[in-house]
């Protein structure tokens, strides 16, 4: 989540995306956590349950990055 885009944004955002699209997200996700899920165990979880994953990390990051600017 960049600091341009709002929480209401990237939920809408995520909303938006198929199940291959947001297991693509959480398998190549770039940021300072590292996520590692495999294709297989992606594949079991509901659409639901993978967006609850990309959006907490998503939210992890920017109050990582917001704790550092304050410092």
């Amino acid at each position: 989540m960049s600091p341009d885009i709002s929480f209401e944004q990237a939920c809408s955002y995520i909303m938006t995306l198929s199940k291959d699209e947001l297991k693509d997200r959480l398998l190549h996700f770039e940021g300072p956590i590292k996520l590692d899920f495999t294709d297989e165990y992606l594949g079991t979880l509901a659409v639901d349950r993978l967006r609850h994953i990309l959006l907490a990390a998503m939210v992890t990051v920017e109050r990582k990055r917001a704790k550092a600017a304050h410092i």
